[in-house]
């Protein structure tokens, strides 16, 4: 769980940035986020957390 929220948050602020820095408009913002949110509800949505987790699963074992 804390996973997916720190996600979100990194995904928020990348948006934000991207809003504020880069000339994305909010609507593009607002149609990005639909799109997440009807795509988490398909088939692909398990895949999708699968490659998410083991991502951050590789970050992880990074080390400085």
């Amino acid at each position: 769980m804390i996973l997916s929220i720190s996600g979100v948050v990194l995904l928020g602020v990348i948006v934000f940035l991207f809003t504020r820095k880069d000339g994305l408009k909010i609507s593009h913002a607002v149609v990005c986020a639909l799109f997440g949110f009807y795509l988490a509800g398909t088939a692909v949505a398990p895949s999708i957390k699968a490659g998410g987790a083991s991502l951050a699963s590789l970050l992880d074992n990074i080390r400085f």
